[in-house]
């Protein structure tokens, strides 16, 4: 039997990427620091949507490595209750829409991406 456990990517500010996932209404779960050979090499912080087992891991590398978006990245989709509100509550905490919500297609639902705020790397609900 297959069970999904997570999905991880890897970050260079957690307490940035925290204040971004729990404004999406994610809750961290918990912090699981990696030790190899005596040394502190790598964090893990795991979020999830609450009522829900599957899990975001946020891994920071200690060793101040920096990562490019590759190309075969897509986005991270959460629903919400109400579009319009999500929007306006993430904006008064500076986290802006690339663009207005929009449907793919006629009758579909409406959507919208999000960008973490930080250099370079965006996040898509």
């Amino acid at each position: 039997m297959t069970r999904y456990l997570h999905t991880m990517y890897r970050i260079t500010d957690p307490e940035r990427s925290r204040a971004f996932y729990e404004a999406l209404g994610l809750e961290f779960r918990r912090e699981l620091p990696i030790v190899r050979e005596g040394q502190l090499e790598a964090t893990n912080y795991f979020f999830g949507v609450p009522g829900q087992d599957e899990k975001l891991e946020l891994t920071f590398n200690h060793d101040g490595r920096t990562y490019e978006m590759g190309t075969a990245y897509g986005h991270v989709a959460l629903a919400v209750d109400d579009l319009d509100e999500t929007l306006v509550r993430l904006k008064e905490q500076g986290i802006e829409p690339e663009r207005d919500p929009y449907r793919v297609r006629e009758g579909g639902s409406r959507l919208c991406f999000v960008r973490i705020p930080m250099g370079g790397v965006r996040e898509r609900t």
